[in-house]
């Protein structure tokens, strides 16, 4: 296991880390999270199949188990993420620090890439990542994009939005390109009402945006999908990280490049 990695998550376990976790463990792979019971269990990976850009599958865990052996060997989900939403027929009804008081020996839980593990490679090219500049949780909306149904669950996707000069979203596409596994390259550039957004400044999830001249909005698919797709599809329980707070990977990036 990976040291960097291992720290965060065990100061997470304390309770010493409780924000978002963009720019943390840089170079580790970050991941989103939803739990469904063993039942859903097989809807829900078809979802994520038949949707794979907001949904890239990055580990299932055995039903009961709280261990993601294929990222994270020695994690615990119930623990390693800063903070968790439990929904419960499509409303948000809980908010925990840790899920010991909640957890189920029928719980699957899901790691979902994360736009958050394709930053540094930003970083690295020279483009800006505005909310680590303004250490602020990236903005994210539910967009009108209908996702392809599977099972019981249905929505449309969530987007995350990073604002670029059209120059460097260009590099931005080529850049997040490498990265399928954990969206890879942007959905939408431009006008956000075209994909339901109305007002940019207001997101469903995260902190507003800052927007500098000349800069135009540019969204990626997210891994807080299945949260909308929670509230649109209610089942008896869903828990997800709250948005923007990941489980760090012991993977790095790097790992999941395809060029």
């Amino acid at each position: 296991m990976n040291k960097t990695a291992a720290q965060i998550r065990q100061k997470i376990r304390e309770g010493i880390i409780d924000a978002p976790t963009a720019g943390l463990a840089p170079g580790h792979v970050q991941a989103n999270l939803a739990i469904v019971t063993k039942d859903l269990a097989y809807d829900f990976l078809l979802f994520a199949q038949r949707n794979p850009k907001p949904c890239p599958i990055l580990d299932v865990t055995d039903a009961g188990s709280p261990t993601p052996r294929l990222m994270a060997p020695g994690a615990d989900i119930r623990y390693d993420v800063p903070r968790y939403f439990v929904y419960k027929n499509g409303v948000k009804t809980d908010e925990f620090k840790n899920l010991e008081s909640v957890w189920q020996d029928d719980f699957v839980a899901f790691l979902i890439g994360c736009s958050f593990s394709f930053e540094t490679a930003m970083l690295n090219a020279g483009l800006p990542v505005r909310h680590i500049e303004e250490k602020r949780n990236v903005p994210m909306y539910i967009t009108n994009i209908p996702c392809v149904p599977a099972g019981t669950f249905h929505g449309n996707m969530v987007c995350s939005m990073r604002p670029l000069s059209p120059a460097d979203a260009i590099r931005a596409v080529k850049v997040t390109a490498r990265f399928p596994s954990v969206h890879g390259s942007p959905v939408y550039l431009g006008d956000p009402a075209a994909i339901g957004v109305k007002d940019i400044n207001k997101p469903d999830f995260g902190d507003p945006p800052v927007i500098r001249g000349g800069e135009i909005p540019v969204f990626w698919a997210c891994g807080v999908t299945p949260q909308a797709v929670a509230m649109a599809s209610k089942p008896p329980i869903m828990i997800t990280h709250a948005p923007g707070y990941m489980f760090i990977c012991d993977k790095f990036d790097e790992d999941l490049s395809v060029f």
